[in-house]
């Protein structure tokens, strides 16, 4: 515990999007949309005209802002970046993947699931050893 990185905190924290855009609209319904004074936003929207080099643009700012605690992937653009998913590895902001309405959750891709059940299967091996 001692070797961790310190989790900074925030007085408010956004989450942050990138999905298609019935998910986005559902989420920005619900309140949690944000435009900042240099007219940036807390979402980016993924359709057939989105380039997979904007949705890793969009990503690494997500995970690199300093305003951000969660983004919310939808599972099926996170397999378009697959590789940066599953490289990302710190704890703030949270990566979660999440099932759109046209692609539903596999949880076999799941980055964070995956991540689980191979530290409850370490744990239990080595809880068996003692």
């Amino acid at each position: 515990m001692a070797n961790r990185a310190p989790v900074r905190t925030n007085n408010s924290a956004l989450i942050a999007m990138i999905a298609d855009e019935d998910t986005i609209t559902g989420f920005l319904l619900a309140g949690v949309g944000n435009v900042d004074l240099r007219r940036k936003t807390n979402y980016l929207i993924v359709d057939s005209k989105t380039t997979v080099k904007q949705i890793e643009d969009a990503f690494k700012e997500f995970t690199t802002r300093e305003d951000i605690a969660i983004v919310l992937i939808s599972q099926y653009v996170a397999n378009m970046i697959r590789f940066l998913v599953d490289s990302y590895n710190k704890p703030i902001p949270a990566i979660l993947e999440i099932p759109s309405k046209d692609h539903p959750y596999d949880p076999a891709h799941d980055s964070v699931l995956s991540r689980v059940k191979y530290l409850f299967s370490t744990e239990s091996v080595a809880g068996d050893r003692r």
